[in-house]
């Protein structure tokens, strides 16, 4: 192999890792939380139980955030909600039944398996059987349109007009 092609080599596959690299360094940077030093609590368990349900409850405005990665103001309404009720005492599931009752399930990142939510959880595997469906649809009809356009099989004789016309092609060439 010539040095030309080692060099190329070499730069495709640093290109590749520096790529790699900047985008894992954009995802570690993205999820820096956007909780403001003001509603940090000062109790240090029930700043870490604050986290924990801001993790699990949905931004509203960016729907695929958690209230503890976004900057909306909605989100941070969220947070301060989430801490006033733990200072007063709520359990963890009574501050999300309150959230949930005041948005609905949506607010949850990851809702319950119930039937209001069947469809939700069911989805993914029905979009993905659709998908196997068509395409073997897809495979199929081309597989058949190949066979049909491959013309006569080839266990099949040629007619005596058929024979005598290859002949003619034949001797004109």
């Amino acid at each position: 192999m010539s040095e030309g092609r080692v060099m190329a080599r070499f730069a495709g596959r640093l290109g590749s890792f520096l790529a790699a690299a900047l985008m894992a360094a954009s995802f570690v940077a993205g999820a820096a939380q956007a909780v403001e030093p003001d509603e940090i609590l000062k109790d240090p368990a029930l700043e870490a139980r604050a986290r924990q349900l801001s993790l699990e409850l949905r931004c509203l405005v960016c729907q695929n955030q958690s209230i503890d990665d976004s900057n909306a103001p909605l989100a941070r309404d969220l947070r301060v909600v989430v801490r006033e009720r733990l200072q007063a005492g709520d359990s963890d599931k009574q501050v999300l039944d309150f959230v949930v009752a005041r948005y609905g399930e949506f607010v949850l990142l990851r809702p319950p398996f119930n039937a209001r939510t069947l469809l939700l959880w069911l989805a993914p595997a029905l979009a993905l059987i659709v998908a196997l469906w068509l395409a073997y649809r897809v495979f199929a009809a081309a597989r058949s349109n190949r066979t049909v356009a491959a013309g006569p099989a080839p266990s099949q004789k040629l007619t005596a007009d058929e024979e005598a016309r290859l002949k003619r092609i034949l001797d004109d060439n």
